[in-house]
C-alpha cells in the first residue's frame, strides 16, 4: 500500500471531487471481478472513485483497506459510500506535491 503525505492526500481530494464512480461494489461484496475491474480502472485513470453498496461503515473501511493492499494503491478518502483511491501509473499523469 502506498503512503501519502497530508498535502498529497489533500491535492488528490481536490482532483477527485468532480469524478464519477467508475467501479461499483454490489450486494455480493468485494469479489474477484470487482478487484479486476478496479485494477483496470486504476491502470487507465490513476485516481478513481468506487461506489460501495454496503450500509456498514466498517465493511466499507475493510473493502478500502483490502483493495489498496491487494492492488498496491493508496486510500485517499472515504465519504459515506464513496471510496477514493490512487495508484500512480508507470508514466504518471498526476504530479503529486512533495
Amino acid at each position: 500500500m502506498i503512503k501519502l503525505t497530508p498535502a498529497q492526500r489533500q491535492y488528490l481530494k481536490g482532483l477527485a471531487h468532480p469524478l464519477s464512480p467508475v467501479v461499483i461494489i454490489g450486494e455480493k461484496g468485494l469479489t474477484e471481478a470487482v478487484l479486476k475491474e478496479t485494477e483496470r480502472a486504476l491502470a487507465a485513470h490513476e485516481l478513481i472513485k468506487i461506489k460501495a453498496g454496503s450500509d456498514e461503515k466498517e465493511t466499507r473501511s475493510q473493502w478500502l483497506e483490502q483493495i489498496c493492499s491487494e492492488l498496491g494503491a493508496a486510500p485517499v478518502q472515504q465519504i459515506g459510500k464513496t471510496l477514493v483511491i490512487y495508484r500512480p501509473a508507470e508514466k504518471p499523469a498526476i504530479q503529486l506535491p512533495r
